[in-house]
């Protein structure tokens, strides 16, 4: 077991409370690491650090910023295996899928960020007359998930960084210790102390004195909407700091009737069950119309047989574990709660214990109606749910019946899709299988968030807008 230290001005540091956060395996159920249980002492030595060292930093020319992001995407590149195993310690994605969903992402963030912060227009001409300076908004809180620990924290911290800001990061005590290779690439490649600061602790502690600080002049967080609410909350009564929230999603994968049905239930399933269902923007309500229902479930039956759950150092494993007990427990609740509900189980049971891991099979719940439980809230587990419509106005309404909007798919005829995409309510919206990239916006609709990560929108989140009036 390794401990591991606070990363504030530049140097590793014992946290001042002296008390540690254990990081279990959720595989294993065995504890292999502990970080610093941060307090307010350590947050105030994070966030002066980070004050003291934007002036400088945000004098840099963007192209050496840029350089400096670059080198983290090489250094990432360079310990990716060791990165890969952390992370699968972590939070037990599985081996197959752990280096492109996690690791490469990463990666890409830093090429792709650096590369536009030295194209980017940082001040427009309007008129003869007039211009637009964007300018970096100074120390920035971020405070990111455990489902996606390395690639969230590099969604906010790169694009942030080359903007010209300051960070403390507060990554999830579930899943902190991927967070430190971001430590050790910045003392190797020389990076000014208290640009890039790490406090480990509770969200409760740690998250709460860092979102309510009156020297943190924005908080960008992710995670729950319940939790987004209250940080966004605290920021603002603080020091009406900006506030950027991505939060939860119940996303609506649509199967049109000039659909190929296994196709689209192929993809729908394997976009509710990657990464063990732990996905803000997972498939997890399938729209069908009634009169496929037995063909559909039959292949559905068929194909969730495939799914192989166990060790995720197994290269033939598909599903690893969920990530702590607390949401093994949540997800079973869930599954009974569904029966109780009148769902019908087609695939999948509820785990008897979890001694040997906190392993769940994907569940596919069919005979759902809009108003049950399992079709309105986030499970944040391997459960799919099959609605079933009679009409394309009535699949519209059964998608955009969410709090959420986070993101969703179409499946038909191209210009089918496109109609319907058109009418629905999600930041994001699949058509056919495309393909994620990290060049466009990603955020949701009403209670998903507020902002955007990711492409020129994502880095504009961490710039103020400055009119000149020449």
């Amino acid at each position: 077991m390794k401990d591991y230290k606070l990363y504030i001005n530049g140097e590793f540091v014992e946290g001042n409370s002296g008390a540690y956060i254990e990081v279990e395996n959720p595989a294993t159920k065995e504890v292999f690491a502990r970080v610093p249980d941060g307090n307010e002492v350590d947050v105030d030595k994070a966030v002066a650090a980070a004050r003291a060292a934007q002036p400088a930093w945000s004098a840099l020319s963007p192209e050496k910023r840029a350089d400096y992001v670059e080198k983290f995407a090489d250094y990432i590149e360079k310990h990716s295996d060791e990165v890969g195993k952390t992370i699968m310690a972590e939070i037990g994605t599985p081996v197959k899928y752990v280096y492109g969903l996690q690791v490469e992402s990463s990666i890409e963030h830093g090429r792709y960020y650096a590369e536009l912060a030295r194209r980017y227009q940082y001040e427009k001409k309007v008129g003869d007359d007039m211009a637009v300076r964007y300018e970096p908004i100074g120390v920035i809180a971020c405070l990111t998930p455990w489902n996606y620990p390395i690639y969230q924290e590099t969604a906010k911290i790169f694009p942030a960084i080359a903007a010209g800001n300051c960070i403390v990061l507060k990554p999830s005590q579930i899943a902190p210790v991927s967070a430190f290779v971001l430590a050790e690439a910045a003392r190797e490649m020389g990076l000014p102390a208290g640009v890039i600061n790490i406090v480990t602790g509770r969200g409760s502690e740690v998250g709460t004195l860092l979102a309510k600080h009156e020297d943190v002049d924005m908080v960008s967080f992710t995670g729950s909407t319940e939790q987004g609410k209250k940080v966004g909350m605290m920021g603002i009564e603080s020091n009406v700091k900006k506030v950027a929230l991505e939060l939860g999603g119940k996303s609506a994968s649509v199967i049109l009737r000039s659909a190929d049905y296994e196709k689209a239930a192929k993809s729908t399933m394997m976009g509710c069950f990657l990464n063990t269902g732990q996905i803000c923007s997972a498939l997890t309500r399938m729209v069908a119309p009634r009169e496929i229902k037995e063909k559909l479930e039959e292949y559905i039956v068929s194909f969730a047989k495939t799914f192989t759950v166990g060790d995720p150092q197994d290269e033939k494993m598909m599903i690893g574990p969920l990530a702590s007990r607390k949401g093994f427990d949540k997800v079973c609740a869930y599954l009974r709660r569904g029966l109780e509900e009148g769902a019908k189980m087609i695939a999948g049971q509820i785990p008897g214990d979890c001694e040997n891991g906190y392993y769940i099979s994907p569940v596919v719940f069919t005979d759902v109606t809009s108003d049950m439980t399992i079709a309105r809230e986030e499970i944040f587990g391997p459960v799919l749910s099959i609605i079933y419509y009679d009409t394309e106005e009535e699949a519209l309404q059964i998608a955009n019946d969410t709090i959420y909007g986070l993101a969703g798919a179409v499946f038909g005829r191209q210009e089918d899709a496109l109609r319907f995409a058109g009418k629905m309510k999600a930041g994001t919206v699949n058509i056919n299988n495309g393909n994620f990239s990290i060049e466009v916006p990603f955020g949701g609709y009403r209670q998903s968030g507020l902002g955007r990560e990711n492409g020129e929108d994502g880095f504009g989140e961490f710039m103020e807008t400055k009119s000149l009036m020449l």
